[in-house]
């Protein structure tokens, strides 16, 4: 019987890095993927199916939740965005390490499930920090600064229960991704 692969859930405030981080390990991580979700919204330019996003309509998305194919989804901005179960069970069959950007709600519905995770949470050096990131971003108003800001307390404060909560510190995200390939592959080497 084939081996299955490790399924390592990164979360983090919106602003402190979760693609950056996960893009590198990809790189450095052999026989590793993405876990790519689905959503009800229509792609944007750019946008790549199969590989920004499954995109499905509405109708399709609420199909596969009354047939309970989705292990989390959300409604949020007017569309849906889930991770459907069998896409994860096949990268899961076919991957040493699959990544999944996922909040906090997401990673508790895992747990919930007694879905297997390796569970990281990238903590902002501060709150500060994390606000200046933002700003510099741009395209984000005041009023949607602060209300990040609020959301990334308490995603903070919920991710209390995570395998592990480590600092990305501003202008060092090269020692973030040495410290999670570092976890991930004594993770991969236990299992």
């Amino acid at each position: 019987m084939n081996k299955q692969g490790l399924l390592v859930v990164i979360s983090a405030p919106s602003g402190n890095g979760k693609d950056t981080v996960i893009n590198a390990l990809l790189k450095i991580i052999p026989d590793s993927v993405r876990l790519i979700t689905t959503t009800s919204r229509p792609p944007r330019p750019g946008n790549i199916e199969g590989v920004d996003y499954y995109f499905i309509s509405k109708e399709e998305f609420k199909n596969k939740i009354e047939n309970n194919e989705f292990l989390e989804y959300n409604f949020y901005a007017e569309n849906y965005y889930g991770t459907e179960k069998s896409v994860l069970e096949k990268n899961l069959a076919e991957n040493k390490v699959v990544f999944l950007n996922m909040d906090v709600n997401g990673k508790h519905n895992l747990d919930k499930r007694r879905i297997k995770n390796l569970s990281i949470f990238l903590l902002p050096e501060s709150l500060e920090i994390l606000k200046n990131r933002i700003k510099l971003r741009g395209g984000v108003s005041d009023d949607l600064i602060e209300e990040r800001m609020k959301i990334a307390q308490k995603e903070m404060e919920d991710s209390i229960d995570y395998d592990h909560r480590i600092i990305n510190y501003d202008g060092k995200i090269e020692e973030t991704i040495d410290k999670l390939a570092k976890i991930i592959n004594l993770a991969i080497n236990k299992s």
